[in-house]
C-alpha cells in the first residue's frame, strides 16, 4: 500500500505578518530555516522512497533540507502550489477589510476556487499512488492545498486543527479508503526526538 508523508513549509516572515502567501513567492525566514532544518533531522530515522515538493521557494527550500540528508532528489509538481489568491495576495486582514469591506471574502477577487484547489490535490495524489505502488512518498507543501486535499481524501475524520508550519501528517492508502494514522505532528520542534 502507498504511504504519503504530507509535510506544510516552514515558517516565512509573511506567515508571522498575516499575510496572504498564495502564489507569492516567499522565502523561509531565519525561524523557517530551523524549524526546517529540525524536520530533517527527524527525517533522517524515517524511510521515505520519493519527495515531491511545490514549486515555490518556501517548499523547495524546506524539501531540499530534507532531501539532502535523506540523499533523495526532490522532485517539483506545480499542482502541490497554494492557493492562487488572487488580489488578496500580500494583505492582511485589516487591510482586506480596509479596502473592500467586511464582506471581502464573498466578492470575486481573482482567488482560485476550493473545488479546483481539491482537484488538483487529488489529481496529484492519484498520480503518485499510480507512479509509485507500495511504497513511501514525502510530499512537501502549503497550508490551503494541503487542508483542501486532505477533507476530500479523509472526510471520515476530524481534521479541523490547523496544520502547523513543517507538521507532518501521515496517510495509507487502504483497501476503501485513506486511513489517517498522524496529524499535524510537530515533535521535531518540541524536542520530541530524543529518543530516536
Amino acid at each position: 500500500m502507498t504511504i504519503i508523508g504530507l509535510v506544510r513549509h516552514g515558517i516565512t516572515d509573511w506567515n508571522l505578518e498575516g499575510k496572504v502567501q498564495g502564489h507569492s513567492d516567499i522565502p523561509l525566514n531565519e525561524e523557517g530555516r530551523m524549524q526546517a532544518q529540525l524536520l530533517s533531522q527527524r527525517m533522517k530515522g524515517e524511510s521515505w522512497d520519493y519527495i515531491y515538493c511545490s514549486d515555490l521557494g518556501r517548499a523547495l527550500e524546506t524539501a531540499q533540507l530534507i532531501g539532502e540528508i535523506k540523499g533523495i532528489d526532490v522532485i517539483m509538481d506545480k499542482r502541490l502550489r497554494e492557493v492562487h489568491c488572487g488580489l488578496i495576495e500580500g494583505t492582511t486582514e485589516a487591510e482586506r477589510v480596509k479596502k473592500w469591506g467586511y464582506g471581502w471574502s464573498k466578492l470575486d477577487l481573482g482567488m482560485e476556487s476550493q473545488q479546483d484547489v481539491m482537484a488538483r490535490g487529488i489529481a496529484f495524489i492519484n498520480d503518485i499512488v499510480e507512479r509509485h505502488p507500495d511504497q513511501r512518498v514525502l510530499v512537501v507543501s502549503h497550508i490551503g492545498l494541503l487542508g483542501y486535499t486532505l477533507k476530500r481524501l479523509i472526510p471520515h475524520e476530524d481534521i479541523g486543527e490547523h496544520l502547523d508550519n513543517t507538521s507532518v501528517t501521515i496517510l495509507k492508502k487502504g483497501e476503501h479508503r485513506w486511513e489517517c494514522e498522524l496529524f499535524n505532528c510537530t515533535k521535531h520542534l518540541d524536542g520530541g526526538l530524543n529518543d530516536e
